[in-house]
């Protein structure tokens, strides 16, 4: 799932909250609370986190953290996650594999209510929801992505077919759904938003705006969305799983101003802790510190190239810039070791994870040699970055990345600022040399990073990466029932792409945030999971 550019996923709402979108300022009732009350603006149960607009509210089509963070919460599918990350039944209380491996029946609960509470959810809900995802009308980027593997998927995605033919309702709570091979992932995969259920007669009503007030079934449904302002969520009195949702409702404040500051004044409960006050919490004199606490993420941030277009074709020019990227000095000097530098494409903690693998070293000197042999500097005149941020610049990280290019290489790479929706589409379209962005894992497996970004035939691989022997080894990889060979499968194929530098791979976020001690079962998630549910306020 993408992360915004030049910055870090704060895990607030499972890493949805940004720095540089943090809130001030109250809203609420002005009454004057009695003794022992909620202080002034805020409800009783209320819990207040900074947030950022979403791009889009529509489970199929979102992909990136700041949406998605907001979707799970809203709306629901098949399987879940715990707590402890472990995929467990939801809509669906239980299922059955078939012996090859290759058929999944899920068996739904009954009594599932749609967050309006109109009607009950079936497996034609289902079937409707996943087909709509993959038609291309709907206009999601990642349909194939994570649905890709059923059976009749890309027949119908591609107009040659009027159903799915891999998704069977067998009765109103019974659903089938066949895969082309038996793939230990493919469970996960419907944990991502794009396999959710949304409600049919909403969407054909309303097919632009319905997202504006959606009906989900999720723990929680959408109450406000003001943009720009703030996004409130109160609980969905129809959901179906325990615990239910304890807080009288969620606001997410979309305003900018400092969270430090918002949080010592007790406008919020939880605040991203950034570059300019890290140093300040880490002091164990500081009353802060008590309250400060660090998750390590499932993420990475790059530079990717477009490889499709010179002079990025020649690897010997992406290696040179990679090789002139000093990462240490980006974690521990620019970002002040919020993060952990990069060697490869996998964060540490995920499976597959190869400590010793050998990335491209910072080494400015052979970074000349190479790019002399591709024909020098003048190669790279006119290259543009393409990057997304607020306040009109890139950030520190893209000025360092920049800065150390010139210093180590003579170039000059222009940057290109741009909104984060319009950067979006802009990658989705090819139109870049070079664009900074973060991927943070959907779910706990090296395929969710390989297959889906590197695969010649991935929708998700922008770079337009091709190499027949890394194809090779991610299909191997797909079926292959042996983890530890698996898993080995996966490295090779990490080694040769860190070598081929599509990317360049800079390093891990770790996320620093405090938390009033008022808010309990509030805990940091390494990526984007449904969990305020779990969350209660003990004044």
């Amino acid at each position: 799932m993408v992360i915004r550019p030049g910055t870090r996923p704060l895990v607030l709402l499972a890493a949805l909250l940004l720095a540089a979108l943090a809130a001030c300022g109250r809203g609420g009732s002005p009454e004057t609370p009695p003794a022992g009350a909620p202080p002034p603006g805020r409800q009783s149960g209320e819990l207040r986190l900074f947030g950022a607009d979403p791009v889009t509210l529509d489970p199929a089509v979102a992909t990136e953290v700041a949406s998605a963070g907001y979707i799970v919460e809203i709306f629901s599918g098949l399987v879940t996650f715990d707590r402890d990350l472990r995929i467990v039944p939801d809509i669906a209380e239980r299922w059955e594999v078939s012996p090859d491996g290759r058929t999944y029946t899920f068996y739904l609960r009954r009594g599932v209510i749609f967050s309006d509470g109109s009607r009950q959810v079936t497996a034609r809900d289902f079937k409707y929801s996943l087909e709509r995802a993959l038609d291309r009308r709907t206009g999601s980027t990642v349909a194939l992505s994570y649905l890709g593997d059923i059976v009749g998927a890309r027949e119908f995605r591609g107009g040659r077919a009027n159903e799915v033919t891999g998704i069977q309702v067998v009765d109103d709570f019974t659903l089938r759904i066949t895969i082309d091979a038996p793939k230990s992932y493919f469970l996960a995969k419907l944990t991502y938003p794009v396999a959710f259920v949304v409600k049919r007669e909403q969407v054909e009503a309303n097919p632009r705006g319905w997202t504006r007030q959606p009906i989900g079934t999720g723990p929680f449904r959408l109450r406000e969305w003001r943009l720009g302002e703030r996004i409130v969520l109160e609980p969905n009195p129809h959901y179906y799983l325990e615990p239910r949702p304890s807080l009288s409702r969620v606001t997410f404040l979309l305003a900018g101003g400092s969270p430090l500051t918002s949080y010592e004044n007790g406008e919020v409960d939880i605040a991203p802790v950034g570059l300019n006050d890290i140093e300040r919490v880490r002091d164990p004199r500081d009353p802060l510190n008590r309250e400060f606490q660090q998750v390590d993420e499932l993420s990475t941030f790059y530079v990717g190239f477009n490889v499709r277009k010179a002079p990025l074709d020649d690897p010997r020019i992406r290696q040179a810039l990679a090789m002139a990227i000093d990462k240490q000095a980006l974690a521990s000097v620019v970002l002040r070791d919020l993060v952990r530098p990069a060697n490869g494409i996998l964060p540490p903690g995920m499976p597959g994870y190869n400590s010793n693998l050998q990335g491209l070293p910072f080494d400015p000197q052979q970074a000349r040699q190479l790019l002399d042999q591709a024909g020098g500097p003048s190669r790279l005149a006119g290259l543009t970055l393409l990057t997304s941020g607020v306040g009109g610049t890139p950030g520190p990280i893209i000025d360092a990345i920049v800065a150390m290019w010139e210093q180590n290489l003579g170039v000059r790479i222009e940057v290109r600022l741009l909104d984060f929706g319009t950067f979006l589409t802009e990658v989705d379209r090819g139109n870049f040399d070079l664009f900074s962005l973060g991927w943070i894992a959907d779910y706990v497996d090296p395929e969710n990073f390989l297959d889906i970004l590197f695969h010649s035939g991935s929708e998700n691989n922008h770079t337009g990466y091709a190499n027949p022997e890394v194809d090779r080894l991610l299909e191997q990889a797909r079926v292959e029932q042996d983890q530890g060979r698996r898993m080995s499968l996966y490295q090779q194929a990490e080694q040769i792409i860190v070598r081929d530098a599509p990317w360049i791979p800079l390093y891990h976020s770790r996320d620093s945030f405090v938390v009033k001690p008022y808010v309990r079962g509030y805990t940091g998630t390494p990526f984007v999971v449904p969990h305020l549910r779990y969350v209660t306020l003990q004044r």
